[in-house]
Parts: C-alpha cells; sequence; structure tokens
C-alpha cells in the first residue's frame, strides 16, 4: 500500500477539523438510502458521515460525466456507494490518532497482518479491524441488503482499477470523489 502522504495530511487535517453534518446534510444523504443502510450510515461516527456526505454531494454534482443526474433512479446507487463506503471503519472503534496508528502500521506491516492483529486483544485488534475496514464494510452491507454495486465498490475502492468490477465511469467518478479530485459546482 502506498501512504499517499499528501492525502494522508489533507484526510488527518480534515479529521481534526470536522465538523458533525448538520440535520439538512443527514436528511439530504438518508434520502439515498434504505432503512437498512440508513442505521448504518447512522451509526459512523461524524468525521466519517461528513467526508462521505462530502464525497456523495461532489459525485452528485458530476453525475452529468457518467449520463446521468440526481434525481435519475439509475444513480442512487452511485450516490449510496458514496455515502457507505467507509462504513467498515466503524466497526474498529478508532479514533483519528488511532487510524494514524493503523496506517502507518499498514505500511510498516503490510495490510495482510489486519487478520492476524484482529486475532488479538486491545488497540492491537481495533488496528486489525481497521486495516479490513473495505471487506467488513462490504459484509454489513451485504447483510443490509444493499445494491451489489454499493457492496462492490465498499469493498473494491482501494483496489486497483483493473481488479473493478463496477463500470469504469462511475468507478472513476467515486474515487475522484473520495481523493478530492471533483471541481466544486
Amino acid at each position: 500500500m502506498s501512504l499517499r502522504p499528501v492525502h494522508r495530511v489533507e484526510r488527518f487535517l480534515k479529521s481534526v477539523f470536522s465538523v458533525a453534518p448538520s440535520s439538512e446534510q443527514i436528511q439530504w444523504a438518508t434520502q439515498f438510502l434504505t432503512p437498512a443502510e440508513q442505521k448504518l450510515f447512522l451509526r459512523m461516527p461524524s468525521v466519517d458521515q461528513s467526508h462521505c456526505i462530502g464525497v456523495a454531494r461532489a459525485v452528485a454534482a458530476h453525475l452529468d460525466q457518467v449520463g446521468l443526474t440526481e434525481f435519475d433512479p439509475e444513480a442512487v446507487w452511485v450516490i449510496a456507494a458514496a455515502l457507505l463506503h467507509d462504513v467498515g471503519k466503524s466497526v474498529s472503534g478508532l479514533g483519528t490518532y488511532g487510524r494514524v496508528v493503523a496506517t502507518i502500521s499498514e505500511a510498516l506491516g503490510g495490510s495482510e497482518m489486519g487478520v492476524h492483529w484482529a486475532e488479538r486483544t486491545g488497540m492491537t485488534r481495533k488496528v486489525g479491524l481497521y486495516l479490513q475496514y473495505p471487506q467488513l464494510g462490504a459484509d454489513l452491507l451485504s447483510l443490509a441488503e444493499s445494491d451489489d454495486r454499493v457492496v462492490a465498490w465498499a469493498v473494491e475502492h482501494h483496489l486497483p482499477q483493473e481488479q473493478w468490477s463496477l463500470p469504469l465511469d462511475c468507478a472513476l467518478l467515486l474515487q475522484k470523489g473520495d481523493d478530492g479530485r471533483l471541481a466544486k459546482r
């Protein structure tokens, strides 16, 4: 895994200075989610909710790039994928500084260590769970009977493009939104 230091510093600063989403932002987000998905979204820490709402808003503003608008029924899965791609992070219970430790641990020990660390206790277990958050999120979304594409994006959003199963145009839009590379509209 590449640390992508500029991206990591930006995400850290946004986490430290993040504010909880407003009730209007939550209302906007939950309209795209099923009741089971809403429960998962509302269990996410506010920093993740804020990030995912920001990603989803950016993606929604650029849906024309994939031939959709926010009001097209086919756009719902794309926006839901943006809102729920990080849902697995809630399993670990790590805060911002613990996530920094997990990210550095992954860079030094490799992501495959997450499985082994998750079998331990305490902070080591939390780091191990955090390193598995894409799969854990996909599992949660599968249990919530989410659209298969939403489940796929949760598990695939950090994989190389050649391992994506989603339509490339939608996946690229989601990736750009997650990385903050969509221009404000």
